[in-house]
């Protein structure tokens, strides 16, 4: 066993950077929700990929923001730091489309972080031709102590097989810190909420999408079946047409792409029942993010 290495690898980057889609690649599971919004991630999201010789557990994190304004959104910032501390690999993910403001304010996060920090050139499938990353690539070595800089597209699957073996050569000696078959240390009922807001946040337009959060109140077996109840709540009383729609015909879709998820992820047919309520301003509320399931230490 004292071959085996196991450790925590905490997945940062500036929102929609492609954290979610990479960690999902890596564990081989659709773990996080990925749409194509930034700040689609909110949780801490624990991913495992176990192999032979190691289990990593990679922990997607909400995007590092500069300007945290609510408390949601110091609390998602908090989540992010927060797992660097713990950490024994860091992946600081970037787009191949060129170095951002925004990653300029994730370096400057890391720079007191004692793990290894790989620097991941995420969505190389978008450059073209292929020798356009060697200057980009290049210019990165001098941003940072990068313990590696590694090219890959976690859309299309390009050179993940090599980012594993770089993560699991910095990883410590150890045992594993979950049983084998084990990918993600999160609930049933938290991965449904989730994948009714994923529907959410990719069916509708402007700012209604942040002013939304998903409680599952009640998931029961039916038979064959299971019964989902679901409560989605809006900030303003504006919202709650707009997430309704004509005729009811917006949430219907989003019911129906997220049953449609949902039933793969448990693997039995689906019956779900969503209701629009108002909560004012829940995202400034603590006592509402508690409910939510969000750590506030505020």
């Amino acid at each position: 066993m004292s071959d085996f290495r196991a450790g925590f690898v905490a997945v940062v980057g500036r929102p929609n950077a492609g954290k979610s889609t990479l960690v999902n690649a890596l564990v081989g599971e659709k773990i996080s929700i990925v749409t194509a919004r930034p700040q689609t991630t909110r949780h801490r999201v624990v991913g495992i990929r176990s192999r032979a010789d190691s289990q990593m557990v990679f922990i997607d994190t909400p995007g590092l923001q500069a300007r945290p304004g609510k408390l949601i959104n110091r609390t998602m910032n908090r989540a992010a730091a927060g797992t660097l501390a713990d950490a024994d690999v860091v992946l600081f993910v970037i787009e191949a489309t060129g170095w951002r403001p925004g990653d300029e304010h994730v370096l400057g996060r890391l720079a007191g972080c004692k793990a290894p920090v790989v620097l991941v050139v995420n969505k190389a499938d978008l450059v073209r031709p292929k020798s356009k990353l060697l200057p980009l690539l290049a210019r990165l070595e001098g941003r940072g102590a990068f313990a590696a800089i590694v090219p890959v597209s976690a859309l299309a699957g390009e050179n993940l097989a090599t980012l594993l073996d770089v993560v699991q050569s910095h990883l410590p000696a150890g045992e594993r810190f979950y049983p084998e078959g084990m990918t993600t240390d999160r609930g049933r009922d938290f991965r449904i909420g989730e994948l009714i807001r994923e529907q959410l946040m990719a069916a509708l337009k402007s700012e209604v999408p942040y002013g939304v959060a998903v409680e599952v109140t009640a998931v029961e077996d039916a038979g064959g079946g299971v019964n989902i109840d679901a409560l989605i709540w809006v900030a303003k009383e504006s919202q709650r047409p707009i997430v309704i729609g004509r005729g009811g015909a917006t949430l219907k879709a989003i019911g129906t792409g997220a049953r449609l998820e949902i039933e793969q992820l448990l693997g039995r047919r689906v019956f779900l029942q969503t209701h629009v309520k108002v909560r004012r301003n829940w995202a400034d509320d603590e006592r509402a993010l508690r409910q939510l399931g969000y750590d506030i230490r505020d």
